[in-house]
Parts: C-alpha cells; sequence; structure tokens
C-alpha cells in the first residue's frame, strides 16, 4: 500500500538540524530591546546552510524584524498557493528550573530516542520539517503545479503582540495580491484516545478555529494610610468581592456544530454504551453542556472562559492600598467579542471607583470549512497513520500565527501529525521539552505526501 510512509527524507540532516536550532535560544520579549536577535541571525544561517537548495531555488523575503516568506512559485499561476506557518521564537525557561531537566534545556541532546530542549516540539520541530520536506522534493527535481509559501514568524509567542510578525508577513501578501488556497499550522495533533473499556484509539485532532484572547485589568481606588486605622473595606476586600461576583457568573455554554460532530466520530469507535450515549450527543446537548461548563477542561470547549490570573495591592504589608487591581483573561468562543468580555466584566465588577481596561487581546478566529481538499487531505493521509486513528475537527483552545492570515486564506488548519502522549504535551513550554525520534521521522514524511498531493493538480 502506497502512503506517505514511503516517502524518502535525509533523517540524519533533519535531527542534526533540529540539536542545532535548539541550541539557538531564540527567545521572544514583548519589549523588543530584550530580545537577542543575533540569535535569530543564527537560526536564519543554519537553515540556509541545511537546506541551500530551498533558500536558492525558493524567494526569501526577510519581513520585519526577523519574520521570513519562503515562495515557491508553481508552474500554474492561476492556482492559489498553499501555505504553512511555523514560528521561530520559543518561551524562556522558568528561571529555578534547570536543573530539573534531564539535560539542559539548550543542549538539543539526542539520546537516540528523544530530542531535548526548548523548541523541541513548540515549534522547531514543525519548521525543520517543512524544510526538509521542501528540501527533498527539490533533490528529486519535483515541480509543483501549486505554488507553496513557507510563513515563518518570529514572535508568535507574545499573545497579541504589537508588532507581530505573523501580521506583517499577511500584510505582504496582501500587497502582492496573493490569496492562499489553504493554511497548516500548529495546533491540533495526534493524541491517544483511550477510555477504560470504552475506547481504545488515537485522535487526530484538526483544528478549525481558535479562541479569541483577552486580558482584561480592573482596577479599584481606595484610601490609603496606615494599616493600623483600616476602613470596613480596604480596596483589596472591594477588589475580592468583586472578583468573587464575576466568577459566579461564568458565561454561559453552548455546544458548537463541531464539537458535535467530534463526540459523534469518537462515538463511532466506542463499544456499545458509550456508543449510545456519543451517537445522541446532539440531543442531550441541554444536559451535556451545564455538566461540561463545570468540568476544567471541558469548560473550554464549550464556553468563553474566564480567569483571575494577577492582583496587586500596596507594595508593603502595613500600608493600605490607594489602588488595587486584578488582571483576568478570558479565552472566547466565537461569537463572543472583545467588547461582549469587556461588556461582561464590567456588569459584575464595575461601578463607582472601578475602571475595567482592555490590556490586549484579539477577537476569535473564523471557522474554516470541513469539505474543502486541504482538510480531506489531511483526514486521509491522518488515516494512514493506523487502524485505530479517528479524525474530527476540533477548536484551539490556545492561540497560533494562522489567524493573522485571514485576510488572505478562508482554509485554515491547525494540525501537526505528530503523535504525542500527554507526558509529551505536559513538557511543551515546561521541563524536559523532548520531541520522538520516531514521531520526527513520521511527521516529516507526512508532510512532504502532503505538499505532493496538494500541489500536483
Amino acid at each position: 500500500m502506497s502512503n506517505y510512509y514511503n516517502e524518502s527524507i535525509r533523517f540524519d540532516r533533519l535531527t542534526g538540524a533540529l540539536s542545532r536550532a535548539i541550541q539557538l535560544p531564540t527567545i521572544s520579549h514583548e519589549d523588543e530591546t530584550l530580545t537577542d536577535w543575533s540569535q535569530f541571525e543564527a537560526y536564519h544561517d543554519l537553515m540556509k546552510e541545511t537546506y541551500p537548495l530551498t533558500f536558492s531555488h525558493l524567494e526569501v523575503t526577510e519581513i520585519s524584524k526577523a519574520s521570513l516568506l519562503l515562495y515557491w512559485k508553481g508552474s500554474d499561476p492561476t492556482l492559489d498557493p498553499i501555505g504553512f506557518c511555523a514560528h521561530q521564537d520559543v518561551v524562556p525557561v522558568a528561571e529555578g528550573t534547570e536543573q530539573d531537566w534531564k539535560y539542559p534545556p539548550f543542549s538539543g541532546t539526542n539520546d537516540g530516542e528523544f530530542i531535548y530542549g526548548r523548541g523541541a516540539i513548540d515549534m522547531k520541530n514543525h519548521l525543520l520539517a517543512l524544510l526538509e520536506s521542501v528540501e527533498s522534493l527539490l533533490e528529486e527535481g519535483y515541480e509543483p503545479k501549486r505554488g507553496i509559501c513557507l510563513l515563518f514568524g518570529h514572535n508568535e509567542e507574545i499573545v497579541s503582540g504589537s508588532s507581530n510578525g505573523a501580521a506583517a508577513i499577511a500584510e505582504e501578501l496582501e500587497r502582492r495580491g496573493m490569496q492562499l488556497d489553504s493554511i497548516v499550522d500548529e495546533g491540533g495533533a495526534i493524541f491517544p484516545a483511550k477510555i477504560p473499556h470504552l475506547l481504545d484509539a488515537r485522535l487526530a485532532a484538526i483544528g478549525i478555529a481558535e479562541k479569541g484572547y483577552a486580558d482584561v485589568r480592573v482596577t479599584v481606588e481606595g484610601k490609603g494610610g496606615h494599616s493600623s486605622t483600616p476602613p470596613q473595606h480596604s480596596a483589596v476586600g472591594i477588589l475580592a468581592k468583586k472578583i468573587a461576583n464575576l466568577e459566579k457568573h461564568p458565561f454561559k455554554g453552548a455546544m458548537p456544530v463541531y464539537l458535535v460532530e467530534l463526540l459523534e466520530e469518537i462515538g463511532g469507535h466506542m463499544t456499545l454504551p458509550g456508543r449510545i450515549l456519543t451517537k445522541n450527543v446532539g440531543a442531550l446537548r441541554p444536559i451535556l453542556v451545564p455538566i461540561m461548563c463545570k468540568i476544567q477542561g471541558a469548560n473550554g470547549l464549550v464556553q468563553t472562559t474566564q480567569c483571575v490570573t494577577m492582583a496587586q495591592g500596596s507594595p508593603a504589608g502595613n500600608i493600605m492600598p490607594e489602588k488595587a487591581s486584578a488582571v483576568i483573561n478570558c479565552r472566547m468562543m466565537q461569537g463572543t467579542t472583545l467588547q461582549d468580555v469587556l461588556d461582561h466584566i464590567e456588569k459584575y465588577m464595575g461601578g463607582k471607583g472601578t475602571t475595567v481596561e482592555l490590556i490586549k487581546g484579539k477577537e476569535a478566529s473564523i471557522i474554516s470549512p470541513t469539505d474543502t481538499r486541504a482538510f480531506e487531505t489531511l483526514s486521509k493521509l491522518s488515516h494512514e497513520a493506523g487502524d485505530d486513528i479517528i479524525t474530527a475537527p476540533y477548536l484551539d483552545m490556545g492561540g497560533t500565527d494562522c489567524y493573522h492570515y485571514e485576510n488572505v486564506c478562508s482554509n485554515i488548519y491547525r494540525f501537526a501529525p505528530f503523535t504525542y502522549t500527554p507526558e509529551i504535551i505536559g513538557a511543551e513550554h515546561g521541563t524536559n521539552e523532548r520531541m520522538p525520534l520516531g514521531e520526527f521521522d513520521k511527521g516529516t514524511r507526512f508532510f512532504k505526501r502532503y505538499m505532493r498531493i496538494m500541489t500536483s493538480e
């Protein structure tokens, strides 16, 4: 049987590149004066050195501070190119946790089973898999009918940053008058789906949308002075009451159509008791939604979430605060806007002496269709990984760069073709981030076959 496993790649070249890339701490900062741009320059040099055909054959444009747009022109100019996103930056390692790593976090150690280090799965693996796929196709003399755009932003990890590299790339595409047939970015992957006695499978979760994001600051004014002569309620006390009131009033939940499709698809692979329940998800919405809203993890699938993440009062224990503030982070479902979030928080936390302000945010993304060639190809290739694969659309509760491209593309999918265990996912942005070598091999072959299929006609 012919499948993506039959695609050839230079795995030694790929793994060597990832180990070296991890050794470059391409950490982005909101304050760009803190960013070490030499690390990004070194990363670009590594790409060019490792993949010379790609950087000589494709049209390469450096954009913004360190973002890259690579364009492989197709032979048929009437066909819109396909796009792939990957970000070059990584998050820092939490101070004081360096000794908890099996290997130093920027060593790129390959122990024969994993490659360790910051960026191993988020997402230098993904970026280099794309470059390896293109380089390998060029080495074979492949000529695409439909073009390919590689969209490599430099500061995705700064959510809703003021000078986003991906946004600058999207503006360049607009300036050129280019529309993209489809985009694939990070977000979903292949995950174990195991429920004792009910289900033993793997879920290829293809993200068709992502939630919005908002950081909102609520500030309460109070009377300062010495804490030995306090009022009945300090500014912190008033703020605490307002926080409690907000938490008593979460956003209402609703089950989107794509979640019904996801649960029903999973249900079709369950043993009989579970199959009966999940195959009737649509009819059970009124019962299931309130239950899911109360379950951590499940709540994000059906409602706009709100979480108090930061609080600040006076600078010393014996001083009454003149102001007390809290930051509420919200992740918005489609249909809920930034203004809706501000109105909701104002309703339950506002009042005399209180200000509510948006620090930063972005609206929820569009919902991409599932009846496209891109989605169907991602699904078809995922099934080639094994008979236990279930493919379904889902909502990405985090954030990615690809929402910036909505003006040039309507078919945007968030999917990395790697199988990740809960332990591997748990290490993302954490200690012992690592890439399984076997999955790195298979996922890169997946990308290469996807490129071949999507650009051959």
